[in-house]
């Protein structure tokens, strides 16, 4: 059976790899993943809301504006994926572990979401938002976040050394022991509206 027709009429699926399958804005709802892997992917605007992932990987794949509507992701990787406007914080909050390298994710909300070390390599995070986001530890390395909107967002000892583009005001999030690099300081201070010369 092609994986298409599987991911249609199947429900549960385990050391699975999806290669090239081109399902967009299709209903794959209800669905569990165990240690599979989606390689050159095109899911986007599909449905995979109230699924179950464990230990899956995404690799190049297509996944703009997903719905994951009381999805659990638990241990989910994403590498060099599109991922434009998805509402993360609309995923089960239990388990919920993710990882990305080298994805776009302009637009995503991950708004309220326990991020505790999760990571972002080399990513897009244009206007994504991570109001009230517990990001403790997590890493942004090389980074743009330009426009990404951080409101009482706890980043402790979160490492953005690398990152770029950001407007983190210390008041209004905890960034205690959180690591910045001096070239990027402005945008720590933009709600002073002071001239910064190096």
């Amino acid at each position: 059976m092609k994986a298409i027709e599987k991911l249609q009429h199947y429900i549960t699926f385990s050391d699975e790899v999806f290669e090239r399958v081109v399902l967009t804005a299709s209903n794959l709802s209800g669905k569990e993943f165990q240690n599979c892997v989606f390689k050159k992917c095109d899911l986007s605007e599909s449905d995979l809301s109230n699924c179950i992932m464990v230990d899956v990987v995404f690799e190049d794949c297509n996944l703009s504006m997903l719905n994951l509507a009381a999805t659990t992701l638990n241990d989910v990787r994403f590498n060099n994926c599109k991922m434009l406007g998805i509402i993360f914080s609309a995923c089960h909050d239990r388990l919920f572990t993710i990882n990305f390298t080298g994805c776009t994710l302009d637009l995503c909300s991950f708004y309220g979401k326990k991020m505790v070390k999760s990571r972002f390599a080399d990513c897009s995070l244009k206007e994504a938002n991570f109001i009230q986001a517990n990001l403790t530890a997590a890493i942004f390395s090389n980074c743009e976040l330009a426009g990404a909107v951080f409101q009482e967002t706890n980043l402790e000892r979160a490492d953005l050394v690398s990152a770029y583009n950001y407007i983190i005001d210390p008041e209004l999030n905890n960034i205690k022991k959180a690591g910045f690099s001096i070239n990027n300081i402005a945008g720590l201070l933009a709600r002073h509206d002071i001239k910064i010369v190096y």
